[in-house]
Order: structure tokens, then sequence, then C-alpha cells
């Protein structure tokens, strides 16, 4: 009888920890309160997505030290279920990402947003260097660990590395935390889902980041 107990206990206890790590997966439309927080900022006035189109999505992640924290992210209604799937994936895995706010908490500045390592995902702005709208501008790409994962380019023949500060970890070829490589289980996420890596571009290396063409 003892065992019986403790094996429905058990069952209960598993059951609302599901429930509880399901609500936390979510994701909704643009609220007017979400919208106050990126009006501005990240949604600037000139920007031409339709705010229709995208989606706040709410996460569960583990840190570097392997606390949990909830994560928030805006991106494409055409791959938010994608993004749903692989945090929840990389969460039972306890894959380390070390901070995933918004990046209107950084006055929508993608430079402080990668200094500070911070996972993110919609910001209409440029690629940096250029005049050329950034797959981010639409919420169709996605920077994860960004310090430890930065983007290497040329430029007048010398190698720039953004963000400043990170010119160690343009080195692929030691191990430390949080890197992004062709073995690494975010890397097999996101490729199985139809993303491309910016660490397989040609010309530049843009190892945080992922993106996904838009399919209606």
């Amino acid at each position: 009888m003892a065992r019986i107990w403790f094996f429905w206990i058990y069952s209960l206890l598993f059951s609302v920890s599901l429930m509880a790590q399901d609500a936390s997966f979510f994701q909704t439309e643009i609220t007017d309160t979400i919208f106050r927080r990126i009006k501005g900022l990240s949604y600037p006035e000139h920007c031409t997505t339709p705010r229709s189109d995208l989606r706040y999505l709410s996460v569960l992640h583990y840190n570097g030290k392997g606390e949990v924290c909830r994560g928030e992210l805006i991106c494409h209604r055409s791959i938010s279920d994608d993004l749903l799937t692989i945090f929840r994936r990389l969460y039972e895995a306890r894959y380390p990402i070390e901070r995933m706010v918004l990046v209107d908490e950084y006055g929508a500045d993608d430079e402080a947003s990668m200094v500070a390592n911070n996972t993110s995902a919609f910001n209409y702005r440029y690629v940096s260097g250029t005049r050329r709208l950034s797959r981010h501008s639409q919420g169709l790409a996605i920077d994860i660990n960004p310090f430890y994962n930065p983007y290497v380019r040329k430029r007048g023949g010398k190698r720039v590395v953004s963000p400043v500060g990170a010119e160690r970890y343009a080195d692929r070829t030691w191990d430390f935390p949080y890197k992004i490589d062709s073995n690494d289980l975010c890397y097999k996420l996101f490729k199985t889902h139809g993303f491309t890596w910016g660490g397989d571009w040609k010309h530049s290396k843009d190892y945080q980041h992922f993106e996904k063409k838009l399919v209606e």
C-alpha cells in the first residue's frame, strides 16, 4: 500500500510540474502592454514590419550557474512554434543561456545587448556596417549567447569582431562556455527546424546567428 501511495504522490507531483512547465512556454500576439515596451525602440516609428506579424514568447532556460530563468523574445509568427519547441528542448537538456530579455532593455542597442550576452530576436535595424535591413527586422533571426559567439568580418583588410571585447572568442579552435559549433545541441535543433547558421557563411562568420526564410 505504501508503494502505491508513493507512486500516486510521485505521479501527481510530476503532473503538476509538467503543467507548471507548460504554462511557462507560451506565445501571444503583441498586446498594447507589450507594444508600449518596444515602441520607439526595437519597433521605431519607421518600422515596416506589421505588428500583427509578431509574437511575444515566454520560455524557461538555464543560465551558466544552473539556475532556472524566465526568458522572453519577440519573433515573427512564422517561426514562433519553432522557437517554442527548440527552447523547450534546450531547457529539458539544461542547455545554458546566460540571459534572454527583450533587446529594448538595452535601448534596442544591439552592441550593448551582445556585450551583456543577451539572447534576442526581433529588432528593426540594419546589418552592422551597412544600410541593409537585418532579418532581425522581420523577427526571422535570433542571436544566441552572442558575446561568446561573435560576428566576425573583414573591413578594409582588417578583421572586425562584434561585440567589442569578444575578440578571443573569434578563435573557434578551443572550448569555452556557451560556444556554438556544428556539434552543439542548439545548432542541431535550429538546423532540424530549417534555420541557417551564420557560422556557415563564407565571407563572414556570425556564430550567434540563426535565421529562417519567410514562408507564408
